[in-house]
């Protein structure tokens, strides 16, 4: 195996970053981990938006770069930003569709300055269509999209916490987007924008269920198909001391081994695909479930070809020793997180550092990017940078 750098695969790569809320960050946190240098203009003062609630440190997506305060309603901090568009290969604008052109900051500003540049619009409604001017948040992208519909108990949809909208349909792919840009920018070396629409992303992440519904596989009747939780062998089941254990054994080998597992006799059962006779199933699973604690079934039921897991929560799951074995979760600053992925054999990545105070490397990032220090002072005195007090 090639030797060890100290580097990710992207370093070399510049990138602004606009401050925003849900799938951005987590998208340059990505990007960051790989190595690309990304400077995060933030607000001057607090915005009331996100995770600022919860202090610094809890938002965890903003680790690894560093963070300069500016004043974007002023012609010398949009100028600031534009010095630094000069040497981005790429932008991330998080805002709703005409917020960067009213700050003269859009595109055709952007692209004037730095015609390589790709210019990352992530949003959940998209840049056009009736709704793309309104507020919104994961919830309600991933209802437009028919996903949320498909997710829940018979009786109603249960929202899937928000990385179904803003973190796979939103971060995923605007990562994907402003690497491909940036990518083909290299050969042609011609800039462009790059539209992410959340409503959009999910669909895609939905893309199989739609083949199936297309193709009469697929009823909009929640818990009545495969992958919805209606099959006993793609389910969750509650043990004995009420904490629950995942099930995926699709495959009909993998069902026979969790029979078997279960001293169950198939020809006692309805058949597996046998949507009818389902419920009849899952009524002597639940049964079979409750007989044992979460940490016995884990016991007999780990490490074999069953397809299966417990039901971990956040605190739980950077204990598992298969999390453990593969140092899947670090520790930043007093804080447990998940470590960067993927992985790379020659180019690692790594995470720089935790979430820095709002606007805490003003002076230092804006030097790191060419900034002198009397250009820096200047944009001080006249309060074009640096955090409110």
């Amino acid at each position: 195996m090639p030797e060890s750098t100290t580097v990710g695969p992207l370093a070399g790569y510049k990138i602004v970053e606009i401050a925003g809320i849900g799938p951005s960050p987590l998208c340059c946190s990505l990007l960051a981990d790989m190595g690309a240098d990304i400077v995060r203009i933030d607000r001057k003062g607090l915005t009331g938006l996100g995770f600022e609630y919860a202090g610094v440190k809890a938002d965890i997506r903003r680790r690894g770069r560093p963070s300069i305060a500016v004043d974007l309603k002023h012609p010398k901090g949009v100028e600031t930003v534009l010095r630094l568009i000069e040497n981005a290969d790429a932008l991330v604008d998080p805002m709703r569709p005409g917020v960067m052109e009213r700050l003269g900051l859009g595109p055709d500003e952007c692209l004037a300055r730095n015609p390589r540049l790709i210019y990352g619009r992530m949003t959940g409604w998209g840049q056009d269509g009736p709704l793309a001017p309104v507020a919104g948040h994961d919830i309600n992208y991933i209802s437009l999209s028919g996903v949320l519909h498909a997710i829940g108990t018979r009786e109603r949809p249960v929202p899937p916490l928000n990385v179904i909208g803003d973190m796979g349909g939103g971060a995923m792919f605007l990562v994907m987007g402003l690497l491909a840009g940036m990518l083909e920018a290299r050969n042609s070396g011609k800039g462009q924008v790059v539209d992410v629409a959340m409503t959009e992303g999910s669909a895609y992440l939905a893309m199989a269920c739609f083949g199936l519904a297309s193709s009469g596989h697929w009823t909009d009747t929640r818990e009545s198909n495969p992958l919805d939780g209606g099959a006993p062998f793609w389910r969750c089941y509650e043990t004995k001391d009420g904490k629950h254990i995942s099930i995926g054994a699709v495959e009909e080998k993998f069902y026979a081994i969790l029979l078997e597992t279960l001293e169950l006799d198939p020809t006692d059962l309805p058949g597996q695909l046998d949507p009818e006779g389902w419920p009849e199933i899952i009524e002597t699973l639940d049964a079979k479930f409750k007989e044992k604690t979460r940490d016995e079934w884990c016991d007999i039921m780990e490490g074999t070809d069953i397809c299966f897991a417990p039901v971990l929560s956040f605190s739980e799951a950077p204990h598992h020793p298969h999390n453990q074995a593969r140092g899947s979760f670090v520790e930043v600053e007093g804080i447990v997180q998940p470590g960067p992925a993927p992985r790379f054999s020659r180019t690692p990545s790594r995470v720089k550092g935790g979430p820095p105070d709002f606007g805490a490397q003003t002076e230092t990032a804006l030097a790191a990017w060419g900034f002198s220090e009397s250009e820096i002072d200047m944009l001080k005195s006249e309060k074009a940078i640096g955090r409110e007090q």
